[in-house]
């Protein structure tokens, strides 16, 4: 038996959904969400095989949620998202659904779900699966993504505005993002977020720090063929050979 959780914010479309998986008797939906707190909630929780997971939702939308889960379960999308904005995803979501929904298009991605279900049998329990990490990717290069990053903090979640952010700095299998009001860790690489961070502001100086160039002050030479960048807050970052040109640039210098 698959365990299935839905989470949308129109209550039509969670009951079409449910309704459709009366037709699969192996896929049980043990919990219907109508917003990101409550999914995230549930999730982490009930540990669910499948998420039909509308996109566009109040406080928290779809793909910022993902972000939040240590260990994602399979993914299809229910959205009015448009099929140019969504295709992005495709190749790594299970599938995705167009609303409205129709039973013809629903069959076929949950069929999808089932087979690739099948062939991940011999897989190790609980381990995310492979389409779900590139989900996640790719899910923090969307539009809506680059004003404004996520962090949960225990059972709190945090939005943190980009403008906000200092800098990022790598630390062990985590990013810290610094603001002035403190520091949180994300599970993210410094390559993920460095593509997540708008390029006109943020320059990754040296393979363990992203800056903000509006905090910084002033370079000072440092060791041999290297520099100090000082932020407003005295904050001393490593400039590295390869960062340097480009902070140049970025600052018209």
């Amino acid at each position: 038996m698959y365990k299935a959780i839905l989470i949308d914010d129109e209550p039509l479309a969670s009951m079409i959904v449910k309704e459709y998986l009366e037709q699969y008797p192996q896929i049980e939906v043990i919990q219907v969400c109508q917003n990101g707190f409550e999914g995230l909630k549930a999730i982490q929780q009930s540990n669910p095989h499948l998420v039909f997971l509308d996109i566009q939702m109040p406080k928290i939308n779809g793909f910022e949620m993902l972000e939040l889960i240590d260990q994602p379960p399979s993914i299809i999308f229910t959205t009015a998202f448009d099929e140019y904005a969504i295709r992005a995803f495709e190749q790594n979501a299970v599938d995705y659904l167009l609303k409205p929904l129709t039973f013809e298009r629903f069959k076929k991605a949950v069929d999808k779900f089932l087979q690739q279900q099948a062939k991940q049998m011999d897989e190790q329990e609980n381990q995310t699966p492979e389409h779900t990490q590139s989900l996640l990717a790719t899910a923090s290069l969307s539009p809506q993504q680059i004003d404004r990053i996520v962090i949960r903090e225990n059972n709190n979640i945090r939005i943190i505005p980009v403008e906000e952010i200092q800098y990022v700095e790598a630390a062990d299998d985590y990013v810290r993002i610094v603001t002035q009001s403190g520091s949180w860790l994300k599970n993210r690489t410094m390559a993920t977020i460095e593509k997540q961070l708008p390029a006109h502001r943020f320059v990754r100086i040296h393979r363990s720090c992203i800056v903000n160039i509006r905090e910084i002050t002033r370079l000072h030479p440092h060791e041999k063929e290297s520099w100090m960048a000082i932020l407003r807050n005295g904050k001393q970052l490593p400039v590295s050979k390869t960062g340097y040109p480009k902070l140049k640039a970025q600052l018209g210098i």
